[in-house]
């Protein structure tokens, strides 16, 4: 097998036998190129790297500063793409496999109170230069906090899933996996909006002679949808007009509050774990960390026996009395 044709095939083989995602196909392909690129330096190839050599790569990428996640992320590639050149035939052995990551770091996910979701849901209704924006804005919203979405689900949403005022939508996930989640009131009456209008703009298509859309948000990309980057930008602008702080307001964020305040009010992990579309429970666990975390700081800021305040002062000076 030609050297150059180790990625393509490798992510040709990715995208058909497992449904990897578009995005995780992308960020194999430059882990890889960036691997090959370090080996043609060097003298090295796939076909001739050895375990040293996967070695001294992640030594260098350490030295670029990278980080712990990005590393872990690059030698899985690498040992992916051994293991698949071992079962192709292409080496009989796989230089990677004995290899331990530098591991994640276990940063907790940042995530929102109920009442700064609150602000964000109230400003989007009157956020946007038009009606259309408005509602659009609103559903986006509305919808993204209603069922803890990844934003590459929210944007490339059919127009089929919203159709005959669902109770539920059906979203299909990383991996091909789809899986069905509630829709509040709520985000319910914020579709229904929106679809009206949506319908409306298609009607405009249809009389130019435009093709129909199969997207619930509708764009001039070249997806055909709103973009996960402009939806990034969108939700930064809402987040400024709602005054809450740009720097903490992300989609992602979005799905964190969903899963965090689930959870403080009562949600199992399991049902969590389904809603988000997690492949194991383990990675649902962080949010009882989340939990944990606000559950301290809210007996350390209020608990009369936490600080020096004056029950305290009054408790020392009575037992001194004693």
């Amino acid at each position: 097998m030609a050297q150059g044709h180790w990625i393509s095939a490798f992510l040709e083989a990715q995208a058909a036998e497992l449904g990897a995602a578009r995005n995780t196909l992308l960020a194999y392909g430059r882990d890889l190129q960036d691997f090959e690129g370090w080996l043609a330096r060097h003298d090295h190839a796939f076909d001739t790297a050895t375990k040293p050599d996967v070695e001294s790569y992640l030594v260098s990428c350490d030295a670029q500063g990278l980080s712990r996640a990005t590393r872990a992320r690059r030698l899985s590639a690498i040992k992916q793409l051994y293991r698949f050149a071992f079962e192709e035939g292409w080496r009989d052995d796989n230089p990677a496999i004995q290899i331990s990551g530098p591991g994640r770091d276990k940063r907790l996910p940042k995530t929102l109170s109920e009442a700064e979701v609150d602000r964000l849901l109230e400003a989007a209704r009157g956020f946007g230069r038009s009606r259309r924006d408005r509602t659009r804005n609103t559903c986006l919203m509305e919808v993204l906090y209603a069922t803890g979405m990844r934003v590459s689900e929210l944007v490339s949403l059919p127009v089929s899933a919203a159709r005959g005022d669902p109770r539920m939508l059906l979203i299909l996930g990383k991996g091909g996996k789809e899986r069905m989640v509630p829709l509040s009131p709520p985000a319910r009456e914020a579709l229904s909006d929106w679809l009206g209008i949506r319908d409306a703009m298609e009607d405009d298509r249809r009389a130019e002679n435009k093709p129909p859309s199969k997207y619930l948000f509708v764009s001039h990309s070249s997806a055909g949808h709103l973009t996960r980057h402009r939806f990034y930008l969108l939700i930064k602008e809402i987040a400024v007009a709602a005054g809450v702080s740009p720097q903490k307001v992300t989609p992602h964020t979005l799905r964190h509050a969903f899963a965090t305040h689930l959870l403080a009010n009562g949600a199992d992990l399991r049902s969590i774990q389904t809603l988000l579309g997690h492949a194991d429970v383990a990675t649902t666990e962080i949010y009882t960390h989340v939990l944990e975390a606000r559950l301290t700081e809210l007996v350390l800021n209020h608990h009369p026996l936490a600080s020096d305040g004056p029950r305290r002062a009054a408790g020392k000076t009575s037992s001194d009395g004693q």
